[in-house]
């Protein structure tokens, strides 16, 4: 009897520690990602530009969010403003420089929860050849099985605010608004065996 108790003591803690999350990497999907930026042009109006990712990871431990963390790398050859001069312009040396530095970066640095399914998230920036620390505000919007891939996935909403000048793009500052409005939306999940 007492050998059934401590079998029956030791698959109870067993299960307890398997229900228990550990950090899982997700890979971010650039089907299913938008990094919007937006400017206000002259007071007049607020273009919208789309840079997306070419590819990103995302840990995150849902007993731990504070262990997260995100690193991303966005291609400006990605850059649509649903203007082809503009976005041309936009890759030129007066404002990305796109030649000289054809991607932005960005690494988280710490993830702070602050209630319910909102967390901060800092990190380093890399733009035009400048890093600057940055704080995105994040929303979890789901995790768990993908319904279409049974592999496991997550989904994030997250905003934020930075000044282009502070990245040595301050062209046409301050009738072209100096702050750019962050807006950006991605899921991701963990690849299948072999993949």
């Amino acid at each position: 009897m007492r050998k059934f108790h401590y079998l029956l003591l030791a698959g109870m803690l067993g299960a307890a520690m398997s229900v228990q999350a550990a950090p899982v990497t997700y890979k971010l999907d650039p089907g299913h990602t938008m990094v919007l930026f937006s400017w206000s042009h002259f007071g007049f109006s607020h273009p919208t530009a789309d840079i997306g990712i070419s590819d990103g990871t995302l840990v995150f431990d849902e007993k731990d969010p504070s262990k997260a963390s995100v690193d991303v790398t966005m291609p400006l050859s990605k850059l649509d403003t649903h203007v082809p001069a503009l976005d041309n312009h936009l890759k030129q040396p007066d404002f990305f420089n796109a030649d000289k530095y054809p991607t932005i970066t960005f690494k988280s640095t710490s993830v702070q929860p602050v209630g319910g399914k909102h967390y901060k998230v800092t990190g380093d920036l890399t733009v035009h050849g400048v890093t600057k620390q940055v704080v995105l505000d994040a929303t979890l919007n789901n995790v768990g099985p993908h319904p279409m891939t049974g592999q496991p996935a997550i989904g994030f909403n997250a905003t934020g605010m930075l000044k282009r000048s502070d990245f040595g793009l301050g062209a046409y500052v301050p009738k072209v608004s100096d702050e750019i409005q962050l807006s950006i939306t991605t899921e991701g999940s963990v690849p299948k065996a072999g993949q």
